[in-house]
């Protein structure tokens, strides 16, 4: 059995709801595998679980640059595994935002005539349903005019926005990544889903000057990640199409606004929790 890398943090009465999902935020940008809470009730620490010992201590390295560091406790670490992945990820239930309900395969609910279901297992690729950021998307695309457009998914994950998107009447959806993993994940959630006339899933970064244009582009990625390429973003929406973003924090919001300002206009914003997202034309 091979060790696990791993970051043990502990935090202190001032961590709150908001710190705690920046932190998520900011340590999935480290290969992070799973975050198994000491106490799911009120977590007062953190195991977190990483691919290798060298996104670990870049993830270390960024937590000690984070705003609220100083009530946060780190100690790097390798531990037997035990599978915590799927151990931490059994643990979650099926959500309904609007008419869409995503389930994991081991709670899949019986749906009335009006519910889209969409099955994710969660792996490497994050999104099931359960982080503001991708709850938000899913609302923003309900009230986007899907049936029969095209779609382009930034930073698709475990696919669950491209998936929801074909299960809306989207005629084709490029869900891409540049996390192999993640898209291995996408793929076998697209085949779970059999939506896999209408999503195809690649490798491949919103720069790529190969990527045809589409009616409609989600990106929900982090602030700083949305600043640095909204030009790519922009460029990848057809003239009259839409682009979904979020992944950033209501203390963002202006920032990002203002680097699509010159080139898209806001006409629907959603906020959850301190987390926002927009619809921009």
């Amino acid at each position: 059995m091979q060790p696990s890398p791993v970051l043990l943090l502990s935090f202190d009465d001032a961590i709150g709801p908001l710190d705690r999902d920046r932190l998520v935020a900011l340590l999935s940008d480290f290969d992070l595998i799973s975050i198994h809470e000491d106490d799911p009730g009120r977590p007062a620490g953190w195991t977190a679980h990483f691919a290798d010992r060298q996104a670990r201590d870049r993830a270390a390295e960024a937590i000690r640059n984070f705003e609220s560091s100083g009530r946060i406790r780190i100690q790097s670490t390798e531990i037997e595994d035990e599978d915590w992945a799927r151990r931490t990820q059994a643990d979650l239930p099926a959500i309904q935002i609007g008419h869409v309900i995503v389930a994991p395969p081991w709670d899949v609910p019986s749906l009335d005539g009006s519910a889209t279901l969409v099955i994710i297992e969660p792996s490497r690729g994050f999104g099931t349903g359960h982080h503001q950021s991708t709850r938000l998307c899913i609302v923003l695309l309900q009230n986007s005019p899907l049936r029969a457009r095209t779609m382009i998914d930034v930073g698709t994950g475990s696919g669950v926005l491209a998936i929801t998107a074909a299960k809306l009447g989207a005629a084709y959806v490029s869900a891409i990544d540049v996390d192999p993993d993640a898209i291995e994940n996408a793929r076998e959630n697209v085949a779970r889903n059999d939506v896999g006339s209408i999503v195809e899933a690649h490798v491949r970064d919103v720069s790529d000057a190969s990527l045809a244009p589409a009616d409609i582009v989600t990106a929900n990625l982090t602030g700083s990640l949305l600043q640095r390429h909204a030009a790519h973003l922009v460029g990848l929406v057809k003239p009259g199409g839409a682009l979904i973003v979020a992944g950033f924090t209501v203390e963002e919001r202006g920032r990002v606004v203002e680097a699509f300002a010159r080139r898209k206009s806001v006409v629907e914003e959603a906020e959850e929790d301190g987390w926002a997202g927009m619809t921009l034309v």
